[in-house]
């Protein structure tokens, strides 16, 4: 099994890079599974009917709610934690504190080390294609390494790489009261 992910050939409009033409790499959307096949799929690797399943299912999805919103950082088996921040201005005096400065309440997930390193293992097959839409090479990774699967074809602007979908270049994304920027999505590949 492999990640699936498309470099397109696209002109930057903004950036170091503006004017130019950049490969930018986005993963390929995959199609959302249904709570229905998830319960299903589990039901058959434990051995529970899919009745218990459904079951357990919606107790865990009640007792997760409840606890996250009480304010407790709450074990996901196997994926890792989740907890409840929020965005909200700083203001310099305790009289101007309010609600009104929470611009929003998010969800924050933290994967387990273990989930991490099954991502790191994970290959992911990247597949080029010019400002046409034309398909002009393929490269696959395994751990960490990249490796290509065909020669590579010259592109009439030359190889390389832009910012990723989401257009953060710090790789940080930027901190809040909630502890971290969990819906980060891109990274300068420079």
């Amino acid at each position: 099994m492999a990640l699936k992910v498309k470099a397109k050939e696209q002109m930057q409009k903004i950036g170091t890079y503006a004017g130019k033409y950049r490969y930018v790499m986005m993963p390929e959307l995959y199609t959302a599974l249904t709570q229905d096949k998830v319960i299903k799929e589990a039901a058959l690797r434990s051995g529970v009917s899919r009745g218990v399943m459904q079951a357990c299912w919606d107790a865990a999805g009640e007792v997760i709610k409840a606890w996250a919103t009480e304010g407790h950082s709450v074990a996901l088996p196997g994926l890792g934690t989740m907890r409840f921040g929020l965005r909200a201005k700083s203001v310099e005096k305790v009289e101007e504190v309010k609600a009104g400065l929470i611009s929003s309440r998010r969800i924050i997930f933290t994967p387990d080390t273990e989930l991490k390193d099954e991502l790191a293992k994970t290959a992911v097959q990247i597949t080029c294609y010019d400002r046409d839409g034309k398909e002009v090479k393929r490269v696959t990774s395994t751990s960490g390494e990249v490796e290509d699967d065909t020669s590579p074809q010259p592109s009439p602007n030359g190889e390389g790489a832009g910012q990723t979908e989401g257009g953060d270049s710090g790789g940080q994304g930027s901190g809040d009261n909630g502890g971290g920027n969990t819906d980060y999505s891109g990274g300068n590949m420079d």
